[in-house]
């Protein structure tokens, strides 16, 4: 008599077979569909627990918190009285660092961060942060200690020329200023001094002339006509603009362009230099339309082929 051939070797049969063992008991029955797959469900996954998720969601705040810190927005704390009272000491801004990628400059009346031009913070005193204050300045929810950077508002562009005499008003571009809406209250638009108060400069291309609003209590491009940018600050140091005041939160409030920036006859003088600001923006949206009409009509075309009906995804 032949062997009896193991159960476990039989071949799978189809739905209205059974493989059976020597004494005819039914030993394994996998049933499949008309079509022969196997109709056991598959096994579900074990969900995995949060505390092993918890380091990936980590992970990739602290990713996005970077890109949002290098190419969109980063706070930063204002540390004197130099720009009250427009900001206090103590204020937290959120500064605009997307515009200068699409070519954008800083304009007249804008309030901008910058890096230290050369040396304007000598003899100011650093803080040294702990471990878990470099950590948050390294992902940009806290300012860097380390990169000496510095705020005030844009009085100058490439073209201008920027005058002071007496106590004021700020001449641009042989057009008064008026700055009652920011200067500090009890503060001359100009200081009648002999170590920079009194001016009369031409900004060259590619820099921009600062001021404080706390004109009395401000050391910026006036007092620094001696070091190598003679007081200018290169465009390339800009940081961005800050936008909005953003801590405490009773003090919340945008940053407005002051209105006497816009008076007729301003731009006379550095008319390329604010061509020169608005043009990549036209040249972005001259790039930008060809692309929408392409897309539109390559999803016309798959709508009449497929009958389907297709949703633009993040078009809101």
């Amino acid at each position: 008599m032949d062997a009896a051939v193991p159960a476990a070797h039989h071949a799978v049969t189809s739905g209205s077979e059974s493989e059976t063992a020597e004494d005819g008991r039914v030993t394994e029955h996998n049933q499949t569909d008309e079509h022969g797959t196997d109709e056991t469900p598959p096994a579900e996954k074990k969900p995995r627990s949060f505390w092993k998720e918890l380091p990936i969601l980590i992970g990739i705040a602290l990713v996005l918190a970077l890109l949002i810190k290098t190419f969109l927005v980063q706070a930063f704390s204002i540390p004197s009285d130099s720009m009250q009272d427009t900001l206090q000491r103590g204020d937290r801004v959120l500064v605009d660092k997307l515009t200068p990628w699409f070519g954008s400059e800083p304009d007249r009346g804008e309030v901008v961060v910058f890096h230290d031009p050369d040396d304007w913070l000598a003899g100011e005193p650093t803080a040294k942060p702990n471990a878990v204050q470099t950590v948050l300045s390294w992902i940009g929810l806290m300012p860097s200690a380390e990169e000496k950077d510095l705020i005030k508002r844009v009085v100058g562009v490439g073209g201008d020329t920027v005058e002071c005499r007496g106590t004021g008003p700020l001449m641009v571009n042989g057009k008064a200023l008026d700055e009652r809406s920011y200067v500090y209250p009890g503060n001359t638009p100009c200081s009648n001094d002999d170590q920079g108060g009194q001016f009369r400069v031409t900004v060259p291309p590619g820099y921009i002339w600062v001021m404080g609003d706390h004109r009395q209590n401000s050391r910026d491009s006036r007092y620094n006509q001696t070091d190598v940018h003679h007081g200018m600050v290169p465009v390339k140091d800009v940081v961005g603009r800050a936008i909005v005041r953003a801590w405490p939160v009773n003090r919340w409030g945008t940053l407005p362009v002051p209105d006497t920036f816009d008076q007729p006859g301003l731009n006379q003088q550095s008319s390329t230099a604010g061509a020169l600001t608005v043009a990549p923006s036209g040249v972005a949206l001259s790039a930008a339309v060809p692309l929408v009409v392409w897309r539109r009509r390559r999803t016309s075309k798959a709508e009449s082929v497929t009958g389907d009906t297709v949703t633009a995804t993040g078009s809101r």
